[in-house]
């Protein structure tokens, strides 16, 4: 069997950095092409409350496209190694996708991050864990999202982590609609990152329908 690991793929920084911003742009564009929704007639209900034009329905690029998924994985994997995390994961259902894929390409630089999953209520039988996982006592934990708007998913998970004892050092999503996310998770001390604002997918598509 061949051996998948990932072996000096980057000659030096400079060619480390310029890999990342082409697989960056390439995971924009298959979010713009295959996620980004504009409604303008029939307005989307956001999980807020608020209603919104634009929706981003970042599951069916996490969920449905191999290459995305990669790119995912890759990039989000170079953000957080830094950190030296000992788990990356999220709030079911739209964190799974994401904290799987960093996990999975970690495994390939042989530098290995497991994923877990905060589940939304605490199950009722067998162990009753709010998250699973095969996470170590205290662990260095970063959450991740896809979409970020008020925060609020972003930070029940955050919750549950330390609720069970474990350190959260940062939230990264993919896209930040810039609604107050940022805001409540430096509140509670947590450092947020995105890849990519709801401002810029918005701009693009202005370029695209001819609308600047």
């Amino acid at each position: 069997m061949p051996d998948l690991r990932i072996t000096c793929q980057f000659s030096s920084p400079e060619h480390r950095a310029r890999t990342l911003n082409e697989e960056r742009e390439e995971l924009f564009r298959f979010l713009y092409e295959r996620s980004f929704l504009y409604r303008p007639e029939n307005p989307f209900l956001l999980s807020s409350g608020k209603t919104s034009p634009v929706y981003l329905d970042c599951k069916k690029t996490t969920f449905g496209h191999p290459r995305a998924q990669f790119l995912i994985g890759d990039l989000l994997f170079n953000l957080v190694f830094p950190l030296a995390p000992e788990g990356v994961g999220g709030l079911t259902l739209g964190a799974d996708p994401i904290s799987v894929a960093v996990s999975l390409v970690s495994g390939l630089y042989r530098q290995p991050i497991p994923s877990f999953v905060v589940r939304k209520e605490a199950k009722g039988h067998g162990t009753k864990n709010p998250i699973e996982g095969d996470l170590a006592p205290e662990s260095r934990l970063v959450v991740v999202e896809d979409v970020v708007t008020t925060g609020a998913s972003g930070m029940k998970a955050v919750e549950a982590c330390r609720a069970s004892g474990h350190h959260v050092l940062k939230v990264v999503a993919l896209v930040d609609r810039e609604e107050g996310g940022r805001s409540l998770f430096e509140k509670a001390g947590v450092p947020f990152e995105a890849l990519y604002t709801l401002k810029r997918f918005i701009e693009y598509d202005g370029d695209v329908r001819g609308v600047r």
